[in-house]
């Protein structure tokens, strides 16, 4: 098989009839790796160096016009055809449909789970990813502190609402694990951990979430899928 895109001209493929994956291990990147180990799918990994602006390359572009990752192409795609996609939260949708695991058949639990997919790509991606930047990163440095401060009461109540979803539950969508919860666990572990916002967010109190965080990341297809594209 020989995979017909220029994406391959730069980051060659050796193994053609696997799901190619694009990506490096941010919150957003590890979702498809965790989802590509939990579901035992073939992949091969490809490392997108962002530090380096790869994802500004023209052959990555061309896959992905946005410019970020996680992007896949996949090979053997609906109907036989092949298929680029990009954005994290419709790649785990279209693995789950692509494997009939980890997104409940049922239509009622099924769009509960998109729900909560959903919130995280709408909320706590953004918000836990402003928190990063102005207390790690550049924004740290800036003398007004308010910028900072909203992000992170936001981000606060958010594991509010996520704490107060897993009081009686293991997990998100109850006693199955989902996508809902891979979309989720590397943006919390980011935050308390490589973020250190722990205190500032005032974590602790989120017994629930800590509860669940630490569940997750015992999950051994979690660990390896935490390490795809690695350095």
């Amino acid at each position: 098989m020989t995979l017909d895109h220029s994406i391959f001209t730069r980051w060659p493929a050796q193994y053609a009839d696997r799901l190619q994956l694009f990506s490096l291990p941010t919150p957003n990147g590890v979702k498809v790796g965790i989802m590509l180990e939990e579901t035992g799918l073939a992949y091969e990994a490809h490392r997108i160096d962002i530090l380096a602006n790869e994802n500004s390359d023209p052959a990555f572009v061309a896959l992905n016009p946005n410019g970020k990752i996680p992007a896949i192409y996949d090979p053997n795609g609906p109907s036989g055809r092949p298929l680029a996609l990009f954005e994290s939260g419709a790649i785990l949708l279209y693995l789950a449909d692509k494997t009939g695991q980890l997104l409940s058949t049922d239509p009622n639990t099924r769009y509960e789970t998109i729900q909560w997919l959903m919130w995280q790509m709408g909320g706590v991606g953004p918000m836990f990813g402003q928190v990063g930047f102005f207390n790690k990163f550049a924004g740290k440095s800036y003398e007004d502190k308010r910028p900072r401060d909203r992000y992170a009461t936001e981000s606060a109540r958010l594991l509010g609402v996520l704490d107060q979803r897993l009081a009686d539950r293991e997990w998100v969508m109850g006693a199955d694990y989902s996508i809902a919860d891979i979309s989720l666990l590397g943006w919390v572990r980011n935050l308390i951990g490589f973020y250190e916002a722990r205190e500032l967010v005032g974590f602790d109190r989120f017994i629930h979430v800590q509860t669940w965080l630490d569940r997750g990341l015992a999950r051994p297809a979690v660990q390896r899928g935490l390490q795809v594209t690695a350095a």
